[in-house]
């Protein structure tokens, strides 16, 4: 019971104090929120409206992986300035339950930007017929993966422009690199193995699955392969947390 109370008071602060920080707002809402209406009006205005529909998997994809890494970029970092990180470590619960702590407000963060394009699309296209219960578990399979590598990347930061910089060399290739709006298939040869490294391949394969109808591989091979990307993650988050603040 009190790890259940650490933990939820962990996350309430997090979301009372990190959600509406400027780099938050910047990197996690404006940016995906602008690159969305620039994709549907221009699809808008070409008057192809079934384009915008084939665009969503990518601009939510797009907006989780940005909104959860900005999240992590901005509570690890000013934790850790301020010395409020070094506090959580020495409390009395297990360094599981407080990583998990932390990666929760990342997640549900990612969560809510996954379905600001949703909204606007709705203005634009009919989007009956999608299975909301399952892209709403491949959301949160996104969400997971890439909170727990914006962790891995604030782990190494001191300031949060630090962070925000490491993480871009991670995000931006990763929206030509995972199909999002390129499809893979499309893609170099010799870049297509370096794709299926990376966890947003399979979640977005998934949203494809259950928006378009569309996939490259099964829906259950693809959460099984982002379960075990969010298994050693979160092993070696863990890890990395120890080596370098504990140790």
């Amino acid at each position: 019971m009190k790890t259940w109370i650490a933990f939820w008071n962990i996350l309430k602060k997090d979301v009372r104090n990190y959600y509406l920080k400027p780099p938050n707002i910047s990197w996690g809402i404006i940016f995906p929120l602008s690159w969305t209406l620039m994709q549907m009006l221009r699809s808008y205005g070409g008057v192809n409206l079934a384009e915008i529909r084939n665009l969503l998997p990518g601009l939510i994809s797009m907006s989780v992986l940005f909104g959860t890494t900005s999240m992590l970029a901005v509570t690890i970092t000013f934790e850790r300035r301020g010395r409020s990180f070094e506090r959580l470590l020495l409390a009395p619960i297990s360094l599981s339950a407080m990583v998990a702590a932390k990666l929760s407000g990342a997640i549900l963060f990612g969560i809510f930007n996954a379905f600001v394009p949703v909204i606007f699309a709705a203005f634009f296209v009919d989007l009956a017929g999608i299975n909301w219960g399952a892209v709403l578990l491949a959301v949160f399979l996104i969400a997971v993966t890439s909170t727990l590598l914006g962790l891995m990347i604030a782990v190494s930061a001191k300031e949060v422009f630090e962070a925000q910089t490491f993480s871009n060399f991670f995000r931006f290739p990763m929206l030509f690199l995972c199909g999002l709006f390129i499809p893979i298939s499309s893609l170099p040869v010799f870049l297509r193995p370096l794709s299926f490294l990376l966890p947003l391949t399979y979640g977005t394969d998934l949203l494809n699955r259950w928006i378009l109808g569309a996939s490259m591989m099964s829906p259950a091979l693809s959460i099984v392969i982002l379960l075990g990307f969010a298994a050693a993650l979160f092993a070696l988050c863990q890890y990395n947390i120890q080596r370098k603040w504990i140790l």
